[in-house]
Parts: C-alpha cells; sequence; structure tokens
C-alpha cells in the first residue's frame, strides 16, 4: 500500500454500492478518490442518506462511462483506474439488452479508450463477474490433463442432486446472460487494449456480493441477502428461485472493496484474473435459513427459476491468495447478521414499493 497515499484513483460506478466501499476505503488509506457514476439507480435519498455520496462534492461526477471527453478528462488526472461501472443487473440487462451494450460494451471500450491514451495510469482494474462461468461444465474444466479429472472429482460439491464445481481462473467461460456476456467482452477488451499500449491492468471475477448498505432495486433478482433481509423484516415469504438450489459463493462488500484496491497495487497482480470469492458453497436455501434466525416467523416459498439465473458454483482463492497474499475475511453468518442489523437501524434502505406490497398482503 505505500504507493497508495496522495494517489489519484478514478473509480467508475463509485456511487454505487461497491464503488462507494471502493472509495470510502481509499480514502481511509489516504488516496485521493475520483469517481464518476450516472446516480440513477436509485432514488437520490438512497446515495445521500444510505451510501453516503455527496452529489456536490467536487470528487463526484455525476455522468456516464458512455461520454468519451468526460472519460479523458478524468483519466487525464488520475494515477490508476478501477473500472466497476456497469449495469450489474442480470435481469435488467435481460430484459433491456440495449442497455447493457450501450455502458458495460460501448463504455467499457471508452474507459479503455481514455486509459490507453494516457500515459500516466500506473494500472487499471476491470471489474467482472463469476457469471462469466455460467453453470460450468466438471467434465470439460476437467478434461485437459488425467490428473485434472481427479482433482475435479476432489473438488465437487453436491447439492439437490447435482454436482456444482468450483471455478478457477482457467475453468471455461460460458456466459448465460446479456451480462455475463457483457463482462467476457470486457475481460477480451481489458487484455487487447491496454497489452497493446502497455499499461498494466488485471481483471477481478467477483461472485456473489452482499453487504452493508446493499438496497434491492424492483424486479431483480440479484442480491440475495439484502432481498431476503427486506422481505422478512417486512413479514413477507422469501422466495427461492427453482426451489433454492442454486450454489453461491457470497462474499462480503468489504472484502470486495480491499481485494480489489489490493489488486490495484499489487506487482503480481499485473495482467492476472483473480476470483474474488471465499470457496466456501452456499445454496440459496440455506441463506434463507441463516436470514430467518434474525427475523421470528419468517416463511418461504418456491418460485421459478428466472432466465440467465445461473445454478451457479463457487470460487477456487488459490490463485487469489498466492498473487495478493490474503484471503477473505468476513464469514457468511457474520456477514448476514451484521446486515441484519444495519437493516433494522437503517429502515430507509427498504424500498417503499417493497413496503406497499407487504401493506397490500396484508389487507
Amino acid at each position: 500500500m505505500a504507493d497508495l497515499p496522495g494517489a489519484r484513483v478514478l473509480v467508475t460506478g463509485g456511487g454505487g454500492l461497491i464503488g462507494s466501499r471502493i472509495t470510502t476505503q481509499l480514502r481511509e488509506l489516504g488516496a485521493h478518490p475520483v469517481s464518476i457514476c450516472t446516480l440513477d439507480a436509485y432514488p437520490p435519498h438512497i446515495y445521500t442518506d444510505v451510501f453516503g455520496i455527496n452529489p456536490h462534492d467536487p470528487d463526484v461526477h455525476t455522468g456516464s462511462v458512455t461520454d468519451p471527453a468526460l472519460m479523458r478528462r478524468l483519466v487525464a488526472d488520475c494515477d490508476y483506474v478501477i473500472h466497476a461501472a456497469a449495469l450489474a443487473d442480470v435481469a435488467a440487462c435481460t430484459r433491456n439488452p440495449l442497455a447493457a451494450i450501450d455502458t458495460n460494451v460501448t463504455g467499457t471500450q471508452i474507459v479503455l479508450d481514455a486509459v490507453a491514451a494516457t500515459e500516466g495510469v500506473r494500472r487499471l482494474v476491470f471489474v467482472s463477474s463469476a457469471s462469466v462461468y455460467g453453470n460450468g461444465d466438471p467434465d470439460d474444466w476437467a478434461s485437459k490433463a488425467p490428473e485434472a479429472r481427479a482433482l475435479a472429482k476432489a473438488l465437487e460439491f453436491v447439492h439437490g442432486g447435482r454436482t456444482t464445481p468450483q471455478f478457477s481462473e482457467h475453468s471455461p467461460l460460458r456466459p448465460l446472460s446479456v451480462y455475463a456476456n457483457t463482462k467476457v467482452f470486457g475481460e477480451t477488451q481489458t487484455a487487447l487494449t491496454l497489452g497493446a499500449v502497455g499499461t498494466s491492468h488485471a481483471i477481478v471475477r467477483y461472485f456473489s456480493v452482499y453487504g452493508e448498505p446493499q438496497t434491492i432495486k424492483p424486479g431483480s433478482h440479484s442480491w440475495v441477502v439484502a432481498w431476503f433481509c427486506a422481505r422478512a423484516a417486512l413479514g413477507l415469504p422469501l422466495q427461492l428461485n427453482g426451489g433454492g438450489h442454486q450454489i453461491r459463493d457470497l462474499v462480503h462488500v468489504d472484502d470486495i472493496a480491499h481485494a480489489t484496491i489490493r489488486t490495484l497495487l499489487t506487482p503480481k497482480a499485473h495482467q492476472q484474473t483473480l476470483n474474488i470469492g471465499t470457496a466456501t458453497p452456499t445454496s440459496i436455501r440455506t441463506v434463507a435459513e441463516l436470514v430467518a434466525t434474525h427475523f421470528p416467523h419468517t416463511t418461504v416459498t418456491e418460485t421459478p427459476l428466472p432466465p440467465g439465473d445461473p445454478l451457479g458454483g463457487y470460487a477456487s482463492t488459490t490463485h487469489l491468495s498466492e498473487v495478493l497474499g490474503w484471503t477473505p475475511r468476513i464469514r457468511l453468518a457474520e456477514g448476514i447478521a451484521r446486515y441484519a442489523a444495519w437493516l433494522t437501524a437503517t429502515p430507509q434502505a427498504i424500498p417503499a414499493w417493497l413496503r406497499e406490497e407487504a401493506a397490500a398482503g396484508a389487507r
């Protein structure tokens, strides 16, 4: 972290959950974070009262990564770039593929072009997603060598009658959604665009992010901890899509932010792709059971599996540990307890439309 104090770090998507946690940690470490965000994904009070974003701060720029002139201007003054801006909701991307392509494909290329044209940027970290792995195929990624097949067997996790793979950074990419496709594009273009000019870069693949101050959006099936806690707090049943047999590797947003900053600064992370996960497989049904311990009288209901929602897998973190010398620190039970307590103390984080749904059901 020696190079961080005083360094200017541009965080695209800096007004969102992950971006706001990254900028907070950067500031605590002595860096000078500069953020850009459209600030239109949530009601204004979420940004100000929940995420702690001051839209009048001169280092907070309201705008889009699809604006080439703005991106060139912001990148020109920065030492590092973390590109986290995206339409990051799988359901929203499925409903509106052109919006996903605009932000996640066009916007990413504009950011990369701005960085490639600037000599002063020491490294860019591109934020990708475990969704690029899709459901995986253990037979496929274990068939490259006989010893790999034995390793695959050792890494299998069986739940709901399905063998769930553990994804390493070398697992085949099998995107199942528009969102995942845009992340595969971003990874490839980061290497092509910045590799051509010799700018250092790294890719981080986030597994399932959760933790305060996460706030749900209507029509989304992401962010299961936040969804379950918000519904349980209002007495609504927890919806187990597909019976809740999907597997997720849930990693706390504070660990996500810390790992991203370490990737930005660690010399060994140059041109590396890193899984940011915990190496712990958890079913959605298990998440519901953990949430229910904090909200008495919680009930569950089974609902259909939404399109583009992968059955999932969990992370191999061997490479993460080797490159960064670090592993996630917040265990899931602790993280859910923290979120439940935070939500109880921050009722304004529960959106009005969900309260109206609860009120209508009570009538």
